[in-house]
């Protein structure tokens, strides 16, 4: 698998398809895989936050999941495949290419949502959801413990945590080396999404780089700094880089 250096971060350079392939790899293989994911605010907050970039750096994949870092891949000389976000495709994990169920844990949102989701989950796709549990948990304390003990005691094939960036890949980085659990992708706001607590804006939007846009429709008060701001910073962070390698190639 190639993977690409995007502004300090390593990212796989993988289509939809192979992804999902590692992923039942590693399951059949009982081979630990720990996946997040970037897209344009990522990307930024790694820039100034040393333990998250190395939460990133840490995991064994981590994918394009917004338009932005794949228009500043090409920008960089470093074209990305495709670009996939986890409520589109998630539910293609609930079962091997057999058709046999995988084990899913869902941890993550706050109380009841991780419920929702995975009785909405089972309904809709046949899914075998062996445990769930909400994100607004102490992660330095006993309740912390309890969270462990219960994944331990599900063995799920895949954890699934919507913790929201950074405190997802913080926390799985703390415990990937204790979680007996072959996948552990970071996956955000899915569950919120799932359960449409979250919206989402139509496909014609979303499948052509304006998923922002309709986020921001949606949560204006709570994204506008993220989305209005955050966009061009994230962008003169590329054009910045881009000047750098210039330099250092022509140098």
């Amino acid at each position: 698998m190639s993977k690409i250096d995007l502004l300090g971060v390593s990212v796989a350079a993988l289509t939809l398809p192979e992804l999902l392939a590692t992923i039942n790899e590693a399951i059949a293989e009982k081979r630990r895989l720990t996946m997040s994911y970037v897209n344009a605010h990522a990307l930024r907050m790694a820039q100034e936050d040393a333990a998250f970039r190395g939460a990133l750096n840490g995991m064994d994949l981590v994918f394009c999941d917004g338009f932005g870092p794949r228009l500043a891949a090409r920008l960089l000389g470093n074209p990305l495949p495709d670009r996939f976000t986890p409520p589109d495709w998630i539910d293609r994990l609930s079962h091997t290419p057999s058709g046999t169920p995988h084990r899913l844990f869902l941890l993550g949102a706050a109380p009841g949502v991780a419920a929702q989701a995975a009785a909405q989950w089972q309904r809709q796709h046949g899914a075998l959801i062996v445990g769930h549990h909400h994100g607004h948990f102490d992660v330095a304390g006993a309740e912390n413990d309890e969270v462990l003990g219960a994944i331990a005691q599900a063995a799920p094939d895949i954890l699934l945590v919507g913790m929201g960036m950074p405190r997802q890949e913080v926390w799985v980085q703390r415990h990937r080396h204790v979680l007996e659990v072959p996948v552990i992708i970071c996956v955000g706001a899915l569950f919120d999404y799932l359960t449409g607590n979250v919206k989402r804006g139509p496909r014609w939007l979303t499948d052509h780089g304006f998923e922002w846009l309709t986020r921001l429709w949606y949560e204006p008060r709570r994204l506008g700094e993220r989305y209005l701001v955050g966009l061009p910073l994230f962008f003169a962070l590329v054009a910045r880089e881009r000047l750098q390698r210039f330099r250092n190639k022509s140098g």
